[in-house]
Order: C-alpha cells, then sequence, then structure tokens
C-alpha cells in the first residue's frame, strides 16, 4: 500500500511543481515572447485562449474576463497587415470600408492626377501626399485626414495610432466611410461657369447620391452605418436630406432640421484651426498678457450672429479691450494668432452659425475662451468638460452694459492660470496631422464614431427583430 501511496503522491506533485515553475516563467519573460503578456495574464487567471476578432487579420483586440484597464498596456505597436500602428487606451478598433470612389471625388479635387486607374495617392511618405489649400479652406478640411489615416491604416511602415483601421470587405466593417471632400467642392466648385447649368459641386453631390443608394451595403440598413463628412455648414446641401439616414461628422447643427442631423446619430468635429500653436514653454502667462478680451473678424452677421455687432458698440472703446474688424486677407491670420496669444480672453461668438474655428484658434493659443453661443455644439463633450478652460456666457447676459466685463475681470490670476494650465493640457486633441498620432483630432474623431456605431447597432438589430420571422413564412 505504501509504495503505491507514495506513487500516486509522485504523479500528483511534480506535474503540479512544473505547472507552478512554468506559469512564473510566463509572467517573467512574457515581455520577450512572441505572446503579449496580456495573453499570459489570460491564460494564468482565466483558463482561456486568446480571442481574436475575426474580421481583422493579425489585430489582438478585447480579451474577455479582464478588467479594462489590464487588456493593453498604452502605446504598444501592433501589426495590421504591412501597417504599424499604436494601440493604447484598451480601445476597440473600429473596423472602416472605404469605398472606392473615382478621384473625382476627393483627391482629384485638389489636383491630383495618379496613373490610369489609380484611385488612390501614394501615402507612404508624408511630404510627398497631396496637400490641402491653406487659408479658411483648412478649417474645414475633417474629410482630408479622415481619408488619408485610413489609407495609412494599409500603407508600409506609417506608424498612428489603431483606433481604426480600414478593411477590404463591407461585410467585415463597423462603419462604412464615405471619401467625398465635400466641404472643398463646395468652397471651390459651388459657382456655376460658363456656360454650366449645373454646378461640379452639386453634379458630383447627385452622382454620390446615385452611386450610394444602389450600392448593396447602402440598401443592408438604409444607410446607417454610411459615415459622411459635411463640416462646412454649406456642404452636401443637395444630397443632406436623400443621404440623412447616413451619421454625418459636422461643424454644429445649426444649419440642418433634427431630423436628418442630431447629436444621436450624428458627430461635431473641431474645425482646423487657422493660427500657429504656441508651444506650451512659450505660452506667455497672465501677467503677460496685456489684452484683456480679444475678438477679431466679421462683425455684422445674420442669424444669431447679430449679437456680435452689439457686443462691438458695447466693448470697443474700452481700453484694455481689442474688438476689431479682421479677415485673412493680407497678414490677418498672423495679427489674429499674435493678439490671441497675447490676452487673457478670448470670445467666440454665434456668427452665421454658432460655432467657428476662432474657438480653436483661442485654444491653440491658451487664451482662455469666452464661449457666447447659446446653441453651439462642441466637440468630445462626452470626454472633455470645457468649464474647465471655458467660460461661458449667454447671450442675454453678455449684452447687459457691464456684464462681461465685470465677469472677466473679476477672474483672479490663481483661477484664469488653473484654466490656462488645461489649456496646454488638452490642445492635442484639437491638432490635425498626418499621420496622426494618439489622441489628435482624428484619433478622437474615429473615437466618437465608435461610441456611435453601438447604439446604430442596437437601432438595427431592434428594427430587424421580426424581419427574419418575415422570411421563415
Amino acid at each position: 500500500m505504501f509504495p503505491s501511496r507514495f506513487l500516486l503522491y509522485v504523479i500528483i506533485t511534480i506535474p503540479m511543481f512544473l505547472l507552478t515553475l512554468s506559469s512564473m516563467f510566463l509572467l517573467q519573460f512574457g515581455n520577450t515572447s512572441v505572446i503579449p503578456q496580456s495573453v499570459f495574464k489570460l491564460i494564468l487567471l482565466n483558463g482561456t485562449s486568446v480571442y481574436l476578432k475575426p474580421n481583422v487579420l493579425n489585430v489582438q483586440t478585447k480579451l474577455p474576463l479582464l478588467s479594462q484597464s489590464s487588456q493593453f498596456d498604452a502605446q504598444i505597436p501592433v501589426k495590421n497587415g504591412e501597417s504599424s500602428c499604436q494601440k493604447s487606451k484598451s480601445r476597440s478598433i473600429l473596423r472602416v470600408y472605404m469605398y472606392d470612389l473615382p478621384p473625382e471625388f476627393h483627391f482629384g479635387l485638389l489636383g491630383w492626377k495618379g496613373k490610369p486607374n489609380q484611385i488612390w495617392p501614394d501615402v507612404t511618405e508624408p511630404n510627398r501626399v497631396p496637400s490641402y489649400p491653406g487659408g479658411l479652406n483648412l478649417q474645414h478640411s475633417m474629410e482630408y485626414w479622415l481619408t488619408l489615416d485610413l489609407l495609412s491604416s494599409n500603407t508600409r511602415n506609417v506608424v498612428r495610432p489603431c483606433g481604426a483601421i480600414r478593411v477590404k470587405n463591407s461585410s467585415e466593417s463597423d462603419i462604412i466611410f464615405v471619401p467625398f471632400f465635400a466641404s472643398l467642392s463646395y468652397n471651390r466648385h459651388s459657382k456655376l461657369r460658363r456656360k454650366e447649368r449645373v454646378s461640379i459641386n452639386k453634379r458630383l453631390q447627385n452622382k454620390l447620391v446615385q452611386f450610394l443608394t444602389t450600392r448593396n451595403e447602402w440598401k443592408r440598413f438604409g444607410g446607417k452605418d454610411h459615415l459622411i463628412v459635411a463640416h462646412h455648414p454649406n456642404s452636401m446641401l443637395a444630397a443632406r436630406r436623400k443621404l440623412g439616414s447616413a451619421m454625418f461628422v459636422l461643424a454644429d447643427f445649426g444649419r440642418y432640421p433634427t431630423e436628418i442631423a442630431n447629436l444621436k446619430k450624428d458627430i461635431i468635429a473641431p474645425y482646423k484651426h487657422v493660427v500657429r500653436t504656441i508651444p506650451a514653454a512659450d505660452s506667455a502667462p497672465f501677467e503677460k498678457r496685456p489684452i484683456l478680451v480679444f475678438f477679431q473678424g466679421a462683425i455684422y452677421r445674420k442669424d444669431g450672429g447679430a449679437i456680435r455687432r452689439e457686443l462691438y458698440y458695447l466693448l470697443k472703446d474700452e481700453k484694455d479691450v481689442h474688438f476689431a474688424f479682421g479677415t485673412i486677407q493680407g497678414n490677418g491670420i498672423n495679427q489674429a494668432g499674435q493678439g490671441m496669444a497675447s490676452s487673457k480672453f478670448c470670445l467666440n461668438i454665434a456668427g452665421d452659425t454658432p460655432s467657428s474655428n476662432r474657438l480653436f484658434d483661442a485654444i491653440v493659443s491658451h487664451c482662455v475662451p469666452v464661449i457666447i453661443s447659446d446653441k453651439i455644439g462642441l466637440p468630445f463633450e462626452d470626454v472633455i468638460d470645457y468649464s474647465e478652460f471655458c467660460i461661458f456666457v449667454r447671450a442675454s447676459d453678455a449684452v447687459k452694459k457691464g456684464y462681461l466685463l465685470n465677469l472677466l475681470r473679476g477672474v483672479k490670476r490663481d483661477k484664469w492660470t488653473k484654466m490656462w494650465e488645461k489649456l496646454k493640457e488638452i490642445v492635442q486633441h484639437f491638432q490635425y496631422q498626418y499621420p496622426s498620432q494618439p489622441c489628435d483630432a482624428v484619433d478622437m474623431i474615429w473615437e466618437a464614431v465608435t461610441h456611435k456605431v453601438s447604439s446604430v447597432q442596437f437601432g438595427i438589430h431592434r428594427e430587424n427583430r421580426y424581419s427574419r420571422t418575415k422570411q421563415i413564412k
């Protein structure tokens, strides 16, 4: 009996010892292994295998039964086919299918001409990518940056965040991106030329509607899983009602009826600022900003922008206030940038629409924005608390004599400095660049789309409750 008991003890003990030893080895040397350390933890804690999203090749995604904070370490390079990207903040990867529209809808509007049958430019080298027109054209250039980002997700050696990757099959996608440079089309081609009866801008919109509404991808869910960028308030005027079921990326909702655009399904994206970004180390503190309040721009506006005229007459003669007419002509942009960088507060007042790029010019100048626009929509407000670095004033209060200046003069140095420090922290969220960087404007837009996708899918699934039942009959 004794030998058999001893033999049983040995048989049980040795495997347990080896299992413990191998577990310690995995945790100790996981960083140099071909298997990520997060996977080791999953195996040890849960006794499960690695979970890979079947629709995304070579990209490790959410791991079940682990806390969000332990899924991925920040800034881990991840391979996506031939592209390198950086996975951060334990975010799931948004799978995006992009239509191969002809160049006339996108880079052809920039004057780019590829080889015969070439749809997209080579984006491998950032300094050789077709450039976007400057001046105020840039402020609505979101579709350009998003398109470049998707193209680079399939490009060798371009390192970028992997909040979104382009997939080749629409059935594998979470969202379908429509690469139409709608704002540029409006800015450059909305006027009739020579003997034209229909402008190029309207003709492109009509062609886009015809293309989309005949696609199986659109018919599948009525376009609800499509993403269209229409950042300029006047872009997509001819097509917005016909394509209104899609998710829009907009500057604000000022010129849209709620049945076409609303916060439930659509996204507010920041303008691209036109003044230069002040480096944090060069940003002037409270005592080195002699101007209390700064505003430079168009003063006489229609609709809700009439308040600009009222404020002009209230503030124009105050000694520490700069409230003047300004344009981008000549040295206008540089003058505005210098003025903002020398001011404690910068007014962002409603104009023809509730928003303007002036807010984002103020942010990159570290000038505390004073927002006087009751209907303004703000980008990424679900994750950014604007009250930490902006002051909000109702329009009805702002036009009361003495109200605005008394409010701003009452802001002490310590409170202003706290907002100034916060501005320097959040600037990165409002920067557009190529290649995109973690937590910049492009990365934040993709994150916002990811948040919307779940609600879109929820609605689609509810609508499909009885559709399969009908097919059975």
